[in-house]
């Protein structure tokens, strides 16, 4: 007959638990069922499987039903706790580790058995839990940029559900209001809590038990970014997002959630309604649609990017940089040249100092958008560069298209013009000759270092995200 299908070390532990209950040695069960001693042996310890007519046998001579035999629940807690424990030092993360496995006797007591899982589950969560290495970060940011330039910054059943759920909560023409994101959440079984007691490492909670999204005072200043909090909340809920099992995991509901908010704030249909007359009208200009829709500028640019090419038939590019030259976020599908580093990851990159993004930062008058032409190795492009300000230093916002595709917009007829040769190192990287030669060897700066550089990436589930203060902040507020 076939062999049993089962755990045979739960197995094994629930013979021995009705063996010794009844008070029989292996000699005596052995003699009943009419097995050899050293056969019952091994099946208790998990070392053989026995046939169905063998275990029908021992449970006849046990006194118990077959099904006692072959539960999968352990009899004990004891048994449980050798079960798991042979289990974790059978697994490759154990054997990484070159360690000898513990083999618990008569005399372990169960004390030190608790502590020996206690600590092997530990060890499993923080592997599950463990950090990317900078470089897998980075590598799976660019395979997670690269993917969405593929498909053109354009995720068509998320903005067909963001229709769905905002044309549910009533919501007809204008910008996106606070209420309506209310009833969104409502809809979904959601209130939404301002409190002012959010652990430092979150934007939002959700309580799941509870039905509740914990976010920031209604009252802080740029309040407008809490109905996008709100709406990224509920994102995780709708897209049916599990616990991230990756970095590259993690990354991926990010966007999901900021795209989701942002086609709830800027409604695919209302928004290319919008674009589409401002091309026809040849006036083009994210501050236009920033402010017809009540969002942030830097939110008006990215929003462009998701529908310029599927909506507008035109490709670009969008930037945002930071008062140091370095690229903190990117997209490109019409060709412009991103800095890279080895992995192909373009943040934390230079942009070359002539580019629009740069030079924005020189101007006096940083209220209104710089409009410029930039000549470059991979072709012409035009730019609206506008300056912002927080309270890491100041950054730039730069949407640019290709030179044909300049004709639709706001500031084409700008004269500012610039011309830039990078990567080559001559064009802005490589000091001027007769400098170089008067002050080589002669300069000792002190550099700024920027804590990102030597920071570890956060860790955990949700990386950066402290559980602690989570569960703390979620107890606390559960009693109210």
């Amino acid at each position: 007959m076939d062999t049993v299908v089962a755990d045979v070390a739960t197995l094994g532990h629930r013979i021995r638990h009705f063996r010794t209950r009844n008070g029989l040695t292996l000699d005596e069960l052995g003699a009943r069922a009419g097995v050899a001693p050293s056969q019952l042996s091994l099946i208790e310890n998990g070392k053989r499987e026995p046939r169905i007519s063998l275990l029908s046998t021992i449970a006849s001579a046990l006194g118990v039903p077959l099904t006692d035999l072959l539960s999968s629940e352990p009899p004990d807690e004891r048994a449980a706790l050798e079960i798991e424990l042979a289990r974790a030092q059978r697994g490759t993360l154990y054997a990484s580790l070159g360690l000898p496995a513990v083999k618990p006797t008569k005399g372990t007591p169960t004390e030190t058995l608790r502590a020996l899982v206690g600590m092997h589950r530990e060890l499993s969560r923080r592997a599950s839990e463990a950090i990317a290495t900078p470089e897998e970060a980075r590598r799976a940011n660019t395979e997670l940029r690269e993917r969405m330039r593929e498909q053109n910054n354009y995720i068509p059943e998320i903005e067909q559900l963001a229709v769905d759920r905002v044309r549910a909560a009533g919501h007809v023409r204008g910008a996106l209001t606070h209420r309506t994101v209310s009833v969104m959440a409502e809809q979904l079984g959601f209130d939404l809590i301002y409190v002012n007691d959010l652990p430092r490492s979150t934007r939002s909670i959700t309580d799941l038990d509870n039905g509740r999204i914990y976010l920031p005072p209604a009252s802080i200043p740029g309040g407008h970014g809490l109905r996008s909090m709100a709406l990224q909340a509920m994102a995780h809920r709708l897209l049916g997002h599990e616990r991230p099992a990756s970095y590259a995991d993690f990354l991926r509901q990010r966007l999901e959630i900021n795209y989701f908010a942002a086609c709830c704030l800027m409604p695919r249909d209302a928004a290319v309604a919008f674009l589409q007359q401002a091309k026809k009208d040849k006036d083009l200009a994210v501050e236009d649609f920033r402010d017809a829709f009540g969002v942030t500028h830097e939110a008006a640019a990215l929003r462009l990017t998701n529908l310029a090419t599927s909506h507008l038939d035109m490709t670009l590019h969008f930037l945002r940089v930071g008062d140091d030259g370095a690229l903190y976020k990117g997209y490109e599908n019409d060709g412009l040249v991103l800095p890279t580093d080895v992995t192909g990851s373009i943040e934390g990159q230079v942009v070359c100092r002539k580019w629009g993004a740069r030079n924005a930062f020189t101007r006096t008058n940083r209220t209104t958008e710089l409009y410029q032409y930039t000549d470059t190795p991979a072709g012409t492009f035009w730019c609206a560069t506008q300056v912002g300000t927080t309270s890491e230093g100041s950054y730039s916002i730069s949407v640019g298209v290709p030179f044909d595709e300049a004709k639709w917009f706001r500031g084409r007829e700008t004269t500012a013009r610039a011309e830039s040769h990078c990567p080559d190192e001559s064009c802005c990287k490589r000091p001027d000759a007769e400098l170089s030669q008067h002050w080589a060897g002669k300069a000792w700066p002190s550099a700024r270092l920027h804590a990102h550089i030597l920071s570890p990436l956060p860790s955990g589930s949700f990386p950066g995200v402290d559980d602690s203060d989570v569960y703390t902040f979620l107890e606390a507020h559960s009693q109210s």
